[in-house]
C-alpha cells in the first residue's frame, strides 16, 4: 500500500508539474519550456535496460521523458507490466543531468530513484496458500553515461548502472557496462527509416559475471506515430544462468508535445 502511495504521489506532482505550465504551443527561447514525450510498447516478451533480464511473456511498456528547454536535467519514469495477468513487472523513476552538453560530446549523470521489480511468490498463512507481489528494491542505482556524437543520429556511447539490492534474495552488488553504437536515421524511403541500436556488454552480479550481446531494430515513419521492432539477446560467456538466446517483437506508439510558459 505505501508504494502504492508513493507512485500515485510522484505521478501527481509531475501532473501538477505540467499544469503550471501551461498549455502547448510554439517553441519560444526566451520563456520556459517544458518537454514531454514517451512511448509505450507492446510486445512478446518485455526486455529490461539489461537485456539479460526478460519477463518471458507478453509484456507493456511504458516510458515518459520530461525536459527543460536547456535539457540539462530529465526525468524518464518507466512503467513495465505483464499483459497475460496485467501484473506490474517493474517502475524504475530514473533522474539524469547532463553535466556535459557539447555539440559533440555529453557527459551524463543518472540515478534510479527508486528502482522496484515485482515478483509473484506464494506464502502461507494460517494455513490459507495465497499469491502475493513481492517488490525488490535496487537503491542507490547509478549511471555514468559519456556518449560521443559522430553526427545527428550517429552515437557512440559507454553505459553503466551500478545497483544495490536491498533485499537479501537479490545480489548487493550489480554491474552493468554497455558499448553502444547507435544509428537512429537509416534512410529507406523518404518517409520511412530504420533505427539500430547494437551493444556488447558486460553484466556481473555478485560473484557471477558474463559477456553478452543485444541489438534493437526498428521500422518507423516520419509521420506515423506507430512503429515496429524487435530485439535480440544472445549469451556469449557467462557464468550467470541465463538463456542463449531471446527476442522479440513489438509495437510502439510514440508521443510528444512542449509546454510552454505563458
Amino acid at each position: 500500500m505505501k508504494l502504492k502511495q508513493n507512485v500515485k504521489t510522484i505521478l501527481l506532482f509531475t501532473l501538477l508539474l505540467l499544469c503550471n505550465k501551461g498549455q502547448a504551443q510554439s517553441t519560444d527561447t526566451t520563456k520556459s519550456t517544458l518537454h514531454l514525450s514517451g512511448s509505450i510498447s507492446a510486445n512478446n516478451n518485455g526486455f529490461s535496460f539489461v537485456p539479460t533480464f526478460s519477463l518471458g511473456k507478453p509484456a507493456v511498456q511504458t516510458g515518459f521523458n520530461i525536459s527543460g528547454n536547456k535539457e540539462r536535467f530529465s526525468f524518464h519514469p518507466q512503467f513495465w507490466y505483464s499483459m497475460l495477468d496485467y501484473k506490474p513487472w517493474s517502475f524504475i523513476f530514473i533522474w539524469r543531468y547532463k553535466l556535459v552538453k557539447k555539440e559533440k560530446f555529453e557527459f551524463v549523470l543518472g540515478t534510479h530513484a527508486p528502482a522496484i521489480n515485482f515478483k509473484s511468490a506464494t506464502v502461507s498463512e494460517d494455513g490459507v496458500v495465497k499469491d502475493v507481489i513481492k517488490a525488490r528494491r535496487f537503491y542507490p542505482a547509478v549511471e555514468i553515461i559519456p556518449v560521443y556524437h559522430f553526427k545527428k543520429d550517429v552515437s557512440l556511447s559507454i553505459y553503466y548502472l551500478f545497483g544495490t539490492g536491498i533485499e537479501t534474495e537479490v545480489s548487493s552488488k550489480n554491474h552493468f557496462i554497455s558499448i553502444r553504437p547507435d544509428f537512429n536515421n537509416i534512410p529507406l524511403t523518404k518517409q520511412t527509416y530504420l533505427r539500430l541500436n547494437p551493444q556488447f556488454y558486460y553484466l556481473r552480479i555478485g560473484d557471477l559475471d558474463g559477456f553478452y550481446t543485444a541489438a534493437g531494430l526498428t521500422l518507423a515513419h516520419r509521420k506515423f506515430p506507430l512503429s515496429v521492432g524487435t530485439m535480440t539477446n544472445i549469451k556469449l560467456k557467462s557464468e550467470i544462468e541465463t538463456k542463449d538466446f531471446e527476442w522479440n517483437v513489438s509495437l510502439t506508439y510514440a508521443f510528444g508535445k512542449n509546454f510552454v510558459e505563458r
